[in-house]
């Protein structure tokens, strides 16, 4: 799939397009070209058509109702929308106090900067959720800290960690104590099962890039009767909840990358499991000191994160970089000389969490890259090591 020499095990980051995706988006582009809100003539109806398809199928994928798609540009837009919006409507301003909100320290920056400024502006008021050194949160201080909250935001999976979350368990507490549940699932859809109406989740978010679609493309499902006032106007579309021309070529290939996860999803993932256990067993093999991060049972199938003691992790990064692509945490604070939020929330050591690497394997990675990456990654901690000791 990825047409040069270079491996690329970067997949929580973002993922190639699957080329029958990109088929029909390029289509979107050039023929069926219309504007979704063009009601006067058969361009837009075809347009019109399109969107009504990819609502049915991102809802499918995790259990929702078409009605409960709203598409926006990506999953951090769909988290400040429900977060901005919810505090900001009608119904919270009633209360007559800021919002109640408690969240996982582990959650990616876009909640975490959204929460922190909307508490900076008096809008909400924070409650931290304890989590445990495999990333898991403390369920018992999460149904305790639930009775003085008005919302829990909790994602599905961890984009650093690979943690997977017991939503189900997790909404059932939320369904009792009466708090709306705010779920970040993007790097879990397309990965694992989701059921949004079940599981009594409020709002989710969700991108396409994150399961093989393009790029700039995402949504926010909402729950009925939830109350949320736009962060774009200007036309009205999607009942008024985020105005703008609708993106239908994105949009067309996120469904359809969507409907592609559902049917392919059983059988992928196991196989992704796989080669990430064998790249795990000869890393550990060949560097025995290495220590795995995260809950090692509850994770993605495509997550490895690992420390080496005493290796600083941009020194092996900057050896790889031109030959294997891996990261030393989530792409958006990529390139900072700080430690990981969420290495320092799971409390791992300064010389663990300096020397913290993630590995993420999609669906086109190969035996042949996990071999190759081994090679790469167990020679790059050697030479590191070399010059370490000169």
């Amino acid at each position: 799939m990825i047409a040069d020499s270079r491996i690329y095990l970067d997949y929580h980051a973002t993922t190639p397009v699957d080329p029958r995706v990109v088929d029909l988006v390029v289509h979107h582009m050039t023929t069926r070209f219309g504007n979704a809100s063009s009601v006067d003539h058969a361009f837009g109806d075809d347009a019109a058509d399109a969107v009504r398809r990819a609502r049915a199928e991102v809802a499918e994928l995790v259990g929702a109702s078409p009605r409960s798609v709203v598409f926006t540009s990506g999953a951090t837009e769909s988290i400040n929308l429900a977060l901005r919006g919810l505090v900001r409507s009608a119904a919270m301003r009633r209360t007559g106090r800021p919002a109640r909100i408690g969240v996982s320290p582990l959650e990616h920056r876009a909640v975490l900067d959204c929460c922190e400024a909307l508490e900076a502006e008096g809008l909400v008021s924070l409650t931290w959720f304890r989590v445990q050194p495999t990333g898991q949160l403390d369920l018992q201080d999460f149904e305790v800290s639930c009775d003085r909250l008005d919302v829990a935001c909790v994602m599905a999976a961890n984009n650093e960690i690979g943690t997977v979350y017991p939503l189900e368990e997790i909404g059932a507490i939320c369904s009792r104590r009466g708090v709306l549940l705010i779920t970040d699932a993007t790097q879990a859809a397309g990965k694992i099962p989701l059921k949004f109406n079940e599981w009594g989740v409020g709002m989710m978010a969700l991108t396409a890039h994150k399961m093989y679609g393009p790029k700039g493309v995402g949504a926010l499902l909402v729950s009925p009767g939830i109350e949320l006032e736009p962060i774009v106007r200007g036309g009205g579309h999607q009942r008024g909840l985020r105005s703008g021309t609708l993106n239908v070529p994105g949009i067309a290939g996120f469904g359809l990358a969507c409907r592609l996860r559902s049917e392919e999803m059983a059988e992928d993932e196991p196989a992704i499991a796989r080669r990430r256990d064998r790249l795990e067993a000869a890393l550990l093999r060949l560097v025995p000191e290495l220590i795995v991060n995260g809950d090692r049972v509850n994770r993605l199938a495509g997550n490895l994160h690992v420390s080496i003691p005493n290796v600083p992790n941009t020194a092996v990064v900057a050896r790889l970089r031109h030959h294997l692509a891996i990261s030393t945490g989530s792409a958006c604070s990529s390139g900072t000389l700080s430690q990981s939020h969420v290495v320092r929330g799971i409390r791992l050591p300064d010389d663990l969490a300096d020397g913290s690497l993630r590995f993420g394997l999609g669906k086109f990675t190969t035996d042949d890259h996990v071999e190759t990456a081994v090679r790469l990654v167990s020679e790059a901690i050697r030479q590191v090591r070399s010059a370490l000791s000169c």
